[in-house]
């Protein structure tokens, strides 16, 4: 049975430029290690759409040159490769997706933690592999070395205190889809879904009047029913160990256990991809008490495959 979860209302602002006569059109191309694809209402007699593909991915190609763990000229790499004791000059970018990200971090008493890239990189989840997974001592290094609470963004300036690598790989998707989706804003186009690496976010509607319409992804081979989430201003980001067991819980320092798949409805899409990385951190009683305390459209899956939906995804059922 296919369920479908839908906004309480229609955002009346969101309805300008609209026009049933429009024809949706597809953008797409690559963005950090995966690919993007931009659906949007194209009214006719408008201006072709080439130059808002190649606007998209300038957009893009600027996201990934400043937030990459995997560029060594990235300016997050600038940041992890400085000397202790330097102040270094954030982009407008930087500054965005960590003020984001500190929001969720301190929330989730640190589930989601921007600042463990330490660890990440001692698990072999950016670009060094390393021959064998990391013991105990390294382990310990890497997590003294780590964590939210040493991150000092002030005015636009960073301070690394030494050792302390940003991996902004749990919400840089979906901060991207917000981030597209705000360009096209900004050029007139009001009415589209953004999808980077299946992190979406939608805006507005299509021609026909229905919201764009997206499945939820669920954990391979589990026979859950079917949930389409129309994104009427609305961004949606999924998470799941069966991406490659990439999230690592801060607590530990270890790969994350219990969760098969965490996915989070959000009105932004860095705030939905970084609360679904730290559900995936969690344990499935302190994920769903989590969620349910900061009000959060939910759909967690523990490795049992049971699947849980928050009170707040239980309204937009209903």
């Amino acid at each position: 049975m296919l369920r479908l979860a839908v906004p309480p209302a229609i955002d009346s602002e969101s309805l300008a430029g609209f026009d049933p006569k429009a024809s949706v059109v597809t953008l797409a191309g690559k963005t950090m290690g995966t690919q993007w694809r931009v659906l949007l209402a194209h009214p006719p007699g408008e201006t072709a759409t080439a130059g808002l593909a190649a606007r998209i991915q300038a957009l893009l190609d600027r996201l990934e040159r400043t937030l990459s763990h995997w560029d060594r000229q990235s300016l997050l790499m600038r940041f992890n490769l400085a000397a202790p004791g330097t102040w270094i000059q954030t982009s407008g970018d930087l500054a965005a997706i960590l003020k984001q990200g500190l929001t969720v971090a301190r929330a989730s008493h640190g589930a989601f933690d921007p600042a463990i890239g330490r660890l990440t990189d001692a698990w072999s989840l950016g670009p060094t592999r390393h021959g064998n997974p990391p013991d105990e001592a390294r382990l310990a290094a890497a997590r003294l070395a780590s964590g939210w609470q040493r991150l000092v963004l002030a005015d636009g300036w960073l301070f690394q205190p030494g050792g302390l690598w940003l991996d902004l790989s749990g919400i840089a998707k979906g901060f991207a889809t917000q981030a597209v989706a705000d360009l096209l804003a900004s050029d007139g186009v009001y009415h589209v879904l953004v999808d980077v690496g299946g992190e979406c976010t939608g805006r507005g509607l299509r021609p026909d009047y229905d919201p764009w319409w997206v499945d939820m992804e669920s954990p391979p081979g589990l026979p859950l029913p079917p949930l389409r989430v129309a994104l009427h201003q609305l961004s949606m980001a999924t998470s799941g160990a069966y991406f490659g067991g990439h999230t690592i819980d801060p607590a530990t320092g270890a790969p994350a256990t219990g969760m098969l798949a965490a996915t989070i409805i959000h009105a932004q899409g860095a705030m939905a991809d970084a609360w679904a990385s730290a559900m995936m951190a969690l344990p499935p009683p302190e994920a769903r008490d989590l969620a349910m305390r900061q009000n959060l459209a939910a759909r967690l899956v523990d490795d049992s495959g049971q699947e849980w939906l928050s009170p707040m995804l239980h309204a937009m059922l209903q």
